[in-house]
């Protein structure tokens, strides 16, 4: 008897951990967003930078932790 091989699962793998939600800005927020960016000292992609920008925002208005 050979050993049953495992089915393979369908679709693309995981790439992330955390729920991905996508969104549409105007292309004068998605510039300043990008603004933003450049003026950090590490320069995150586009993406850190909305966390970074939601993340701040949420804490400051009592809705996350500290």
């Amino acid at each position: 008897m050979s050993n049953p091989v495992p089915q393979k699962k369908r679709g693309r793998p995981a790439t992330g951990v955390t729920p991905r939600v996508g969104v549409r800005f105007p292309d004068e927020v998605t510039a300043a967003v990008d603004a933003a960016a450049r003026a950090q000292e590490d320069e995150p992609n586009r993406s850190e930078m909305i966390r970074r920008i939601v993340t701040a925002w949420l804490r400051e208005n009592g809705f996350l932790g500290r």
